[in-house]
């Protein structure tokens, strides 16, 4: 039992603290530890990236750069090669881990993430379309075009499929896993119906690369994401309010039906928006939530938390596949599906010993 006075009798459960003006903000002090020690492996992962590679940038060299000094070929290689791909990988896998937290809070279901469910094959259709029948290979806003339009039409026909039983749970994960079956095969037509050479570039930004990433697709995805982050926490709220079943959620007052249409929506705008500025990079969306809740230990939605776990294992693969077969790069979703691979196989043998016990 706590003992009188202690946070939990004051209305602070265990494990939080309140802070900020007039004590209103409630902080979960584990929660804050994770995202710390990921800003640390972020900042580690990046300016290993920055400095290593073909052209050694040594770290005087590049405390020079940001101080406006420096040759300027090490400025061109660092703020115009390097530095796009590291803050291209932040935004990315931040946004990923946030849009993954959302699908597997909604559907209740550890595999909810949007390249299971078919959301990302969606929006890697509409960028096909925009690459092999529109010819915008290097047309950032096009193909961005086309991979948002695509996973949005993939959430409307998901929302129109499912809309009659709630929008809820295994019924989601299910009509997305059928859907994303028919997309596959449509986008496998699509690369055979093109010329080899259309058909090699399209199938390289179908496997998620960073490689060449430049700030022609960095800008608008920095823009996007500051522009829709906050929308996210505001969400977290009646999602956590959500979680509590359909409901109590309407006893409390919530639309079910609109919240939940929302938070797919939300979703999907920034599985797409990656989708965009990368192409489809797997299983991180799937395994970022997964990790920050077990790192964290915090009830509901960890969208915070997942954003940074998020963006420290996109650093980290990204710097691994930059670096690991060097001056060979290797497309940083490949790493993304080994070690998302690697997850899968740890998740059932956690759940075969579970069941044991």
């Amino acid at each position: 039992m706590n003992r009188p006075g202690s946070a939990y009798l004051l209305g602070v459960p265990a494990g939080y603290r309140r802070t900020g003006p007039r004590a209103g903000i409630l902080v979960h002090l584990r929660s804050l530890v994770v995202c710390a020690i990921c800003g640390l492996l972020i900042l580690i992962g990046a300016v290993a990236s920055l400095t290593t590679g073909t052209y050694p940038i040594p770290v005087t060299t590049l405390l020079q750069i940001v101080l406006g000094e420096g040759d300027q070929l090490s400025q061109f290689i660092l703020l115009d090669q390097r530095m796009p791909r590291v803050v291209g990988a932040v935004g990315i896998g931040g946004m990923l881990g946030m849009s993954g937290s959302l699908f597997q809070s909604l559907s209740r279901n550890p595999l909810g993430s949007p390249d299971i469910v078919g959301f990302t094959r969606g929006a890697t259709t509409g960028g096909l379309v925009a690459i092999l029948v529109l010819s915008s290979t290097t047309t950032a806003v096009v193909t961005g075009t086309g991979a948002i339009l695509g996973g949005a039409a993939t959430a409307a026909l998901v929302i129109v499929l499912t809309l009659r039983r709630g929008l809820g749970g295994d019924v989601l994960v299910l009509v997305g896993i059928a859907l994303g079956q028919l997309l596959s095969s449509i986008n496998d037509y699509l690369l055979v119906a093109t010329d080899i050479e259309t058909a090699e570039a399209a199938k390289t930004w179908q496997h998620g690369s960073l490689n060449g990433i430049t700030w022609q697709f960095v800008l608008p995805l920095v823009v996007v994401a500051v522009l829709l982050l906050p929308v996210g926490l505001w969400l977290g709220g009646p999602g956590r309010v959500l979680e509590m079943g359909d409901d109590t959620a309407a006893g409390l007052g919530l639309q079910v039906r609109r919240t939940r249409a929302a938070m797919i929506g939300y979703g999907v705008v920034l599985a797409a928006v990656c989708v965009a500025a990368a192409g489809p990079i797997g299983f991180l969306a799937l395994a970022a939530p997964q990790l920050a809740s077990r790192l964290c230990r915090s009830p509901g939605m960890n969208l915070t938390s997942s954003f940074m776990v998020g963006a420290a294992l996109m650093v980290l693969a990204d710097f691994v596949a930059g670096r690991l077969l060097s001056p060979f790069q290797i497309p940083v979703g490949l790493i993304c599906s080994a070690l998302g691979g690697l997850y899968l196989m740890w998740l059932l043998g956690m759940g075969g010993q579970q069941r044991r016990e």
